[in-house]
């Protein structure tokens, strides 16, 4: 059997759904026989991107705990710039802000300041475009969204292989009364267009929890207090993996609205859990799984539409149960050997 890098970058002590992959699947791995390492390159903060392909470039992935490392599979970026003669990406994502994101992001900058990152967007998308192209042995997209990018900004082929949910001994105990979300509290989340969904009539005997850490907190603070929500929208802060288990068995469904998600780990972790997830047409990883009134419900990214969505499975618990029931059947299809199969080409 072969003894694996697992690579993956990383800001100082941060937590990503990159980084529960990338210890997933070594896991995986090991239980099919393989040496798996998990290797953490850096990622230096906002405006030193450059000092994090370098560093990459130069992280030696060869030796893992003193043995010859016969395969490397990277995942976020800058971690395809490694160098090895075998080397898949299974790729989450390349840093958005140079990509799909520059419009927001550039909309932020001073006039001085977005002609520096243009340069910097220039140079970076060059270095990817040859990395993921000359660094690799292949490119393995973790959704269509991903796979999308790819073709489109740097004509970059690639299959697809979707992250299964991560090893949880997932349940289902009940379809409670109140709806379910969970992710970093960012814009991007659109955490607020669940909130504001609350205060619409169709929504009008939805609870919702939220769990989860961010900038965005004090916002969501505020709106839930303006729209007098409190009794009715919580904020649970981060929750430990055994409660993440514990709210997945317990709720009614779960919400995930982001905008163009990459992948969306709550997805799949949610359907394993016998529970419909709510999202929105242009939400991304999360709309190619979500089979729009069969594993969960698929609508507009506005507070009226995702109110009707919301109020459709919490007045409904047997429709919340159908969907639930089809959405693990559709994640039992999600195998960890099945992508270590895929992955692993040595």
């Amino acid at each position: 059997m072969a003894v694996l890098a697992i690579v993956t970058s990383s800001p100082p002590s941060t937590e990503g759904g990159h980084l529960v992959i990338a210890r997933s699947l070594a896991t995986a791995a090991r239980e099919f026989g393989h040496d798996a390492h998990v290797v953490i390159t850096p990622d230096c903060r906002f405006g030193h991107q450059v000092s994090s392909y370098v560093a990459t470039w130069r992280t030696d992935v060869n030796l893992a705990a003193g043995r010859k490392v016969d395969q490397v599979i990277s995942l976020r970026y800058p971690s395809y710039a490694v160098r090895h003669p075998v080397h898949v990406s299974w790729l989450n994502h390349t840093m958005r802000e140079y990509y799909d994101l520059w419009p927001r992001f550039a909309a932020s900058l001073s006039p001085h300041g977005r002609v520096k990152e243009r340069a910097k967007c220039v140079a970076i998308r060059a270095a990817d475009r040859w990395l993921l192209t000359h660094n690799l042995t292949e490119v393995v997209a973790q959704s269509r969204t991903v796979q999308r990018r790819l073709a489109l900004d740097l004509h970059v082929k690639s299959d697809v292989v979707l992250p299964p949910p991560p090893p949880r001994a997932y349940r289902c105990d009940r379809y409670g009364g109140y709806i379910f979300a969970v992710s970093r509290l960012t814009p991007l989340k659109r955490l607020e267009l669940i909130i504001r969904a609350l205060a619409e009539p169709a929504a009008r005997h939805a609870r919702v929890a939220i769990a989860g850490e961010g900038e965005s907190r004090p916002d969501l603070e505020r709106l839930i207090t303006t729209l007098g929500l409190s009794d009715r929208a919580t904020l649970l802060g981060r929750i430990s993996d055994k409660a993440l288990v514990d709210h997945l068995a317990r709720c009614r469904a779960v919400c995930f609205p982001p905008l163009d998600e990459d992948y969306g780990l709550v997805t799949v972790e949610a359907f394993a859990s016998r529970k419909a997830v709510l999202t929105c047409v242009d939400s991304g990883g999360p709309a190619e799984l979500v089979r729009n009134g069969e594993t969960g419900l698929v609508c507009d990214p506005t507070p009226e539409a995702m109110a009707a969505a919301i109020g459709r499975v919490v007045d409904d618990a047997a429709l919340a149960e159908r969907l639930g029931d089809a959405a693990a059947a559709r994640v039992a299809t999600l195998t960890w050997p099945a992508a270590v199969k895929r992955l692993v080409i040595v």
